[in-house]
This record gives C-alpha cells, sequence and structure tokens, in this order.
C-alpha cells in the first residue's frame, strides 16, 4: 500500500528485506541513548517494563520527583522500583534503546501518543510521506513500518521519496580525504539558499546521483531566478511610476488581448502539469516546467512583446490588461514555486500582494476553461517562423535591428497566423511577410543517401538507391522535406524511405538565404537598398544611445540631450529618423555636434555625448 519513488526501491530493495527479515534486536549496550524503562532481578529472573512516568512513580524506591526529572543516564539508573507482583526490588537494565527504535517511534512520540493529542495525531497519521537516503532502506524506513504495524496494525507513511547521494561534479563520492568536498554553508552564503534548492531539483530526479557542479548553479541562476526576478522589477518599476492599483485593473479575461489570453493559458496548463508533478513528487519535472515558463514564455516573450503597452501614455484597457495579467501570472508563480523557494518567493509575493505570507496563501488550482489550444497553436507556430527566422540572420551575419524587404512563408500557414503576422514583421523586423504557394521558387533541394544509415541497408545497390533520390517526384520530396515517410518502387519491390535515410540539403537562391527548423521554412530577402540601410543605421544609433543611458546611471524616465557627429551616411540616418530617435531615446534636444566618445554603427564611426537634460 505504500508509493516508492522511485518504484523499484520499494520493489525489489525493500521487499526483499521483509521477505528475508530476521528478528531484530531493540537494545544496545552503550552509555548514551534513550535507556530501557526495563527493571529486573538478576537472582529470580523477574523482568517488568514500566509504561509512563506515572507508573515509574507510582513504584519507585527512592523518595523523587520523576515527572520533572531528566530520564537519561545516569539519573534514571539511580531509579529502583518495588515489583507490583512479587515485592521484590529491581533494578534498571543498562542498556540503551537502538536508535532507530528511538527514530522509529517517531509518529508517536512527536505528539506524545496515547497519553495526550488523540486528534492532532489521527488527523496527521499515516504522514502523507516520508523522505531519506537510499541507505535508510533497511534503516529509518523499515523500523517505521514495523513499529507502526505493531501499534496502528498499517504503515505510518503513504509515499516515500528516496534520495541518492551527492557526488562532486565529477560523479566521484565526496571525501575529506580526496579534498572533493563542497562545503554547503559556503555555497549558499555565495549563490542563496533557493538558488542552490532550486539547482539539486533541476539538474536530476532526488532518486537519481547527483553530481553537484557549480556551472549548473550559474546555469539555473540565469536561467529561472534572472528572468523571474528581472520579470518582478520590470512590473514593479512601470507599476510604480504609473501609480498602479491592481484592484482597478481587473479587466476580464474575455475582454484581453489575444496574447494575454495566450499566457493565460500557458499558466494554467503550467499549474494542472505541475500539480500533476507534485503528486508524483518528482520535483525534477516540477522545476524544469516552471523554469521553461518563466524562462521562454513570460519573460522572452510575453514581457518582451509588450514593452509598449506598460509604457503606453493612456491608462486604456490594454494597458490594464497587461498588468493584471503579469500581476496573476507572478503572485501565482510565487505560488507554485514557494514549497521548493521559500525565501524569494517570499520576498516577491508580501510586496506584491501586501498579505503575511506566501506560505499561507492557498496554492493554485487551474482553471480549464482558460486552456485554449487554439490560441497556442497559433503563437507556437509564429515564435517557431521567428526562431527560424533568427537563425537565417545569425547564419547570413545581419543584426535583428537592420530591417529586411521581407519574409517568405509557406502560404498552407496564412489562415492559421491571421493577425499574428504582424508579430513576425516586428520580431525579425521585415518590412512584409509574403505567403507563397511553391517556396521551391527561391530554394533548391538536393536530397541524397544517409549513409551511415543505409550503407548496410543497401551494400552495392547504394548506387542504386541514390539515382532513385535524384528521380522522386515532387510530391515524394515535399514529405520528404517534411519528414513524413513515403512508399516508391525500387527495383520492383515496395520501399518506404523514411526521413532517417536521407540527408536533406536546401539551398537558397541568390538574394535569398533559407532556414528550416521543426520542418518550417522561413526564407529571408537578404539585399539592402539605402533606404534600408539608413533604418538600420538609426536602430542602431538608438541602441548605443541606451546603453549609454544606462553606464551614466539614467532612470528609464529620465529625459537627455543627445548630440551625433559621424560621416555623410550616417548623418543622413539620423537626420531621416530623427523623430524615431528622439521618442525611443526620450531626447528633449537633438542636435548634430562634433563631441562625446568615438562608437562604431554597423561599421562607422560615430561621435555620440548624452547628458540629463
Amino acid at each position: 500500500k505504500v508509493n516508492w519513488y522511485p518504484d523499484y526501491v520499494g520493489e525489489k530493495r525493500f521487499a526483499n528485506w521483509l521477505e528475508n527479515m530476521v528478528d531484530w534486536g531493540i537494545s544496545r549496550s552503550r552509555y548514551w541513548g534513550c535507556p530501557l524503562p526495563i527493571w529486573t532481578n538478576k537472582e529470580t529472573g523477574e523482568v517488568y517494563c514500566v509504561g509512563s512516568r506515572e507508573e515509574l512513580q507510582k513504584l519507585a524506591v527512592e523518595d523523587v520527583d520523576i515527572m520533572s526529572m531528566e530520564l537519561h543516564r545516569p539519573y534514571i539508573d539511580e531509579v529502583h522500583i518495588k515489583s507490583p507482583e512479587t515485592g521484590d526490588i529491581l533494578t534498571r537494565v543498562e542498556d540503551v534503546l537502538d536508535v532507530w527504535f528511538d527514530s522509529g517511534s517517531m509518529p508517536y512520540a512527536q505528539f506524545h501518543y496515547p497519553f495526550e493529542n488523540k486528534e492532532i495525531f489521527e488527523s496527521q497519521f499515516p504522514a502523507d510521506f516520508i523522505a531519506e537516503g537510499l541507505d535508510q532502506t533497511r534503516g529509518w524506513f523499515y523500523v517505521l513500518l514495523v513499529i507502526s504495524t505493531i501499534i496502528s496494525g498499517e504503515s505510518c507513511f503513504k509515499n516515500v521519496v528516496v534520495n541518492d547521494m551527492v557526488l562532486d561534479g565529477k560523479g566521484k563520492k565526496m571525501s575529506k580525504s580526496t579534498g572533493n568536498i563542497v562545503d554547503p554553508v559556503a555555497t549558499m552564503e555565495k549563490y542563496g539558499a533557493d538558488n542552490v534548492r532550486w539547482y539539486m531539483f533541476y539538474v536530476s530526479p532526488v532518486w537519481t546521483p547527483l553530481k553537484f557542479d557549480f556551472d549548473g548553479l550559474k546555469e539555473v541562476h540565469s536561467k529561472f531566478f534572472n528572468p523571474f526576478k528581472n520579470t518582478y522589477s520590470f512590473f514593479q518599476t512601470y507599476a510604480n511610476i504609473d501609480g498602479i492599483d491592481i484592484n482597478e485593473c481587473n479587466v476580464p479575461v474575455k475582454d484581453r488581448e489575444e496574447i494575454d489570453k495566450w499566457l493565460l493559458s500557458k499558466y494554467n496548463k503550467l499549474v494542472k502539469n505541475v500539480t500533476s508533478f507534485y503528486d508524483q513528487y518528482d520535483l525534477n519535472l516540477v522545476v524544469k516546467e516552471i523554469t521553461s515558463f518563466v524562462s521562454d514564455d513570460l519573460s522572452n516573450w510575453y514581457i518582451r512583446r509588450n514593452r509598449d503597452r506598460f509604457w503606453a501614455s493612456e491608462l486604456d484597457n490594454s494597458k490594464k490588461s497587461v498588468y493584471m495579467t503579469t500581476y496573476e501570472i507572478l503572485t501565482g508563480l510565487c505560488k507554485l514555486a514557494a514549497p521548493i523557494i521559500p525565501y524569494t518567493t517570499e520576498e516577491i509575493y508580501q510586496n506584491l500582494t501586501g498579505e503575511e505570507s506566501v506560505h499561507l496563501a492557498t496554492f493554485p488550482s487551474f482553471d480549464e476553461s482558460l486552456i485554449n489550444e487554439e490560441i497556442e497553436v497559433k503563437m507556437d507556430l509564429v515564435r517557431d517562423l521567428i526562431s527560424t527566422g533568427r537563425f537565417v540572420r545569425e547564419e547570413t551575419k545581419i543584426k535583428v535591428r537592420q530591417p529586411l524587404s521581407e519574409a517568405l512563408i509557406d502560404g498552407k500557414y496564412e489562415k492559421t497566423l491571421g493577425d499574428l503576422v504582424e508579430l513576425i514583421k516586428e520580431e525579425l523586423n521585415v518590412k512584409n511577410v509574403v505567403f507563397v504557394s511553391d517556396l521551391s521558387k527561391y530554394m533548391n533541394f538536393n536530397i541524397k543517401p544517409n549513409f551511415k544509415v543505409c550503407g548496410a541497408m543497401f551494400g552495392p545497390r547504394m548506387k542504386d538507391y541514390q539515382a532513385l533520390l535524384q528521380n522522386l517526384a515532387e510530391e515524394d520530396e515535399e514529405a520528404l522535406l517534411q519528414e513524413e515517410t513515403i512508399t516508391v518502387d525500387f527495383d520492383g519491390e515496395r520501399l518506404d524511405i523514411t526521413p532517417d535515410m536521407v540527408d536533406v540539403r536546401i539551398e537558397a537562391k541568390e538574394g535569398f538565404n533559407v532556414g528550416m527548423q521543426n520542418n518550417k521554412f522561413v526564407i529571408l530577402n537578404t539585399e539592402l537598398n539605402e533606404e534600408l540601410i539608413l533604418e538600420g543605421l538609426a536602430r542602431e544609433f538608438v541602441s548605443k544611445v541606451q546603453n549609454i543611458r544606462k553606464t551614466i546611471g539614467l532612470d528609464i524616465s529620465d529625459r537627455i540631450n543627445l548630440t551625433y557627429s559621424g560621416d555623410e551616411l550616417t548623418n543622413k540616418a539620423f537626420t531621416e529618423f530623427k523623430e524615431y530617435i528622439m521618442s525611443e531615446t526620450l531626447a528633449v534636444t537633438y542636435e548634430e555636434k562634433d563631441n562625446g566618445e568615438v562608437n562604431d554603427i554597423n561599421g562607422h564611426e560615430v561621435k555620440i555625448f548624452v547628458e540629463k537634460n
């Protein structure tokens, strides 16, 4: 009836121990420990077990206050009793209880049950779960079970989470002689207790050996804690600037923008999954699910995509919605993560809500009606296409700030994407998104055998197989590009060609660059005219000015005086895009002037000077 995590420890290791169980001695011949409550007469062999302090007080020969005295050795050894059966004087045995008997009595002893606290004991028995090291299979786990079976006729725990060993970064057991011990206190002082806890669950399930690596600690900090805290700080900063009362921002979900509904759908699915993982005692899945949501969905997409809504001057429904959605997600995340990172979540939750503690809040429940698969499919498609487009930019070494004329996308996605095309245009920084029915006009496909897979399969017939691939029908080529299996005739035999049997090479035609990820193609027109080049210079200039603002310690709302001096092309760009530059940098004055430090703007030297207005 006990659930084991992992189950094989219970099914094999523990079951084998019970099957071959031997008599277990509860006493130890030591000085320290819990004294056995047994008194004997060595001459007659009489043995008597005392059941409580009250009984010992009644039977004690000496005039002592048993109710307040220390009952450990040596004090208890000085107490003799008069046998209620024979009247003989009995002396306590010198043995003490085995420490595992002491620990195994914990469920009862912690409440002094059955002498008192009957109601609270029965409300918490049996325990939902216990957690200890693998080496306690035949120690604590076993003795708890034995004692509770004797006393209550059932196990005192419903679930067991078995922890394995913490090893060093190379997988070796830590030891002082080897010199590879990680000091837990020093580690927590440097990285934070919450960071260490999150990392230990993130790196592997607790029932597998953990290779403790400081690089991993830094990784979870950058993947989770940074985006989580930065999202909170961003929200806090603008909410304080706007003097936001969150109670006045309660826009119904049905009236919020599509990207708000998308995030709430992702969040409710997160709550559903995380609750299930907690129920399975798999905190590795819990932290990975939350980390992915915070990093990918909340910080790198939702907040970044909605900055303009936070910056808007008017507190309309759009601005109220973005505040309310972010607030709901942040407070919900604090509750979800609180059992693992109690300090970080406490600070953020108290600051957001003014409530006493996140640990006194109700654990979140998911709302199935807010999970919208249609919106998620649309947004995930957009993100896949954007990711592919950015990959193309990286491959061609064209910065995202450099505008391009167009992105070409498979026409089959046009209906699905709908008005989310604007997101693609903004994220890929292209003037137009063009849906095309035949992508082959812009790229060439070359399908060859995957020799690693097919070498042994075809042997001397490899050349025939290669020729077959070069002469495939257009629909078969398309199917292989989409990583589908096709069936063809190969010398009179039926042959199934699976995606792993081919090596697909894609090459864009002149003036275009193509990328493919997850079977989705994005083709960028990478030819630049003067208008695009000038706008790219202006955007790069804005980025440099924003960095200077941070360097000199300006607040995000501070206005500035801005001067620049460059060559003919950059000056033309800064003149044509004057309004855009002043708006983005909060410049009050803006002029061409030969002062400031030299900066590289897309290969052009430009002097830039910034001061607070």
